[in-house]
């Protein structure tokens, strides 16, 4: 029997925190990249190139998330919380799932974290981003 319940807002925002350690050297190896194409110079802000910067750090960022979702259905930060991110009746998140979820995480996050708080008075614990990716975080029973 499947005891698994949502995500209450503070796990969620626990294994947030833990997976900014990860994010953080994936952070780091990307703009190192990022430097050595540019020929170890600073990239001006608001040139192509920083422009570019940022594309290339939100695309590392959503691949970090992706495919620990799809190969399991937890980040780092989600396994010491025990959470688990599944897609719908149970199954695999999809891609495109994954990326509509990316997308309005960002807009929760850019209004002052009303997707995240969402999840307080909606009766089944969910976020704007799991609402419009037909995703549910679930905290797992202990073994």
């Amino acid at each position: 029997m499947d005891e698994s319940r949502p995500a209450a807002l503070h796990w969620r925002l626990l294994a947030l925190l833990y997976d900014l350690f990860p994010l953080v050297a994936i952070w780091f190896a990307t703009s190192a990249l990022g430097m050595a194409l540019h020929g170890w110079e600073p990239i001006t802000p608001g040139t192509v190139g920083a422009w570019l910067q940022l594309a290339a750090l939100l695309a590392a960022s959503f691949l970090y998330f992706a495919v620990s979702w799809r190969r399991g259905g937890q980040t780092i930060g989600m396994r010491a919380w025990r959470l688990r991110l599944v897609g719908t009746r149970g199954a695999v998140p999809s891609w495109r799932q994954l990326a509509l979820r990316a997308l309005v995480a960002i807009a929760s996050l850019g209004c002052l974290g009303l997707g995240f708080l969402w999840s307080l008075a909606d009766p089944q614990g969910r976020s704007w981003h799991d609402l419009a990716s037909g995703t549910r975080m679930l905290r797992l029973p202990r073994r």
